[in-house]
């Protein structure tokens, strides 16, 4: 069984970080006002190599779009895997700013 990482949300520094036998992965965000909407804009998800392919990016991602619905915001994904990851998920397409 593989192991999950823990996440955590640092909101004052718009990231969220996950640690996962003490390597890192991180998804950065910045939040901004788009025609009157509020926007979680998502430039990059970076995962130590020690851990990539092990779905980490993806739980970031999945933890990232959860809480970005949870507070009403909506998604510009200008990072490609997590436009890409966004595609594979349609139940977050209601997202997309």
């Amino acid at each position: 069984m593989v192991a999950s990482p823990d996440i955590v949300h640092r909101d004052a520094e718009g990231r969220f970080d996950a640690r996962l036998e003490g390597h890192r992965g991180e998804l950065r965000y910045v939040r901004r006002e788009v025609e009157g909407r509020s926007v979680m804009v998502i430039p990059s998800v970076v995962v130590d190599r020690a851990i990539e392919g092990r779905g980490v990016a993806g739980v970031l991602t999945r933890a990232a779009l959860e809480w970005a619905g949870a507070e009403g915001l909506h998604v510009e994904p200008v990072c490609p895997y997590v436009d890409a990851w966004m595609r594979r998920h349609p139940e977050f397409n209601g997202l997309r700013a």
